[in-house]
């Protein structure tokens, strides 16, 4: 397989990859619709930092020890479980606590702060306590390494296709939720889109408890 080969090919699973909805297009869309623009951009940077840095581990070797461990996947993979679980317990728990404001539906503020470094951080956590994507890389990354190529320079730069296809459709995302922000923004349809992406986050982390 040549250079150019491998990182079309590359391109076109983990392009399917980042189509499916999941975990991080929630996030993204939940972030930017309550108007968040910074902190939504840095729940992306964050997400994509967890991708670097998990291209880097396995260009390195270091995630097969992961794969290899059961001890080290089964920690992480409750670490993540737990996480997820709080932050979709904690959503859901707001919106209960909150209801339904008695106001027409119009802008409503809202409380949390719009911050690039709680985004990043968030966004950061949920790709790197998430062995799944570890065990993606350590399966995937090394079949489009094409032979006499460096390891770590083909990896990295494999993984920075993937990091090009992830900005490019999250900006895609963030862009949609900013179109539709006038509907998203009332209270009635802001507490309906917790309550979903509450559920969706903690159903992601209860799957990742239960799974194998």
């Amino acid at each position: 397989m040549e250079t150019g080969t491998a990182l079309w090919s590359f391109a076109l699973v983990v392009g399917l990859l980042t189509l499916t909805p999941g975990l991080d297009t929630a996030l993204i869309l939940r972030t930017s619709a309550v108007g968040h623009r910074r902190r939504a951009w840095g729940v992306v940077l964050g997400i994509q930092a967890g991708t670097l840095t998990w291209g880097a581990l396995t260009s390195l070797g270091v995630t097969a020890l992961l794969t290899a461990s059961q001890l080290a996947y089964e920690l992480l993979r409750w670490a993540g479980a737990a996480y997820l679980v709080w932050v979709g317990a904690r959503m859901l728990y707001d919106t209960v606590r909150r209801g339904l404001p008695d106001v027409p539906d119009e802008y409503a503020p809202d409380t949390a702060a719009d911050s690039l470094g709680a985004g990043f951080r968030q966004g950061a956590l949920t790709n790197l306590l998430n062995p799944k994507v570890g065990a993606f890389y350590v399966a995937v990354l090394p079949q489009f390494i094409p032979p006499g190529e460096g390891h770590f320079t083909m990896g990295l730069l494999l993984t920075s296709v993937h990091i090009a296809l992830g900005l490019v459709w999250s900006a895609a995302l963030i862009a949609c939720a900013r179109a539709f922000r006038t509907w998203l923004s009332r209270p009635r349809a802001r507490l309906v889109m917790d309550r979903v992406t509450g559920t969706v986050i903690a159903g992601f982390g209860i799957r990742l408890a239960l799974s194998d």
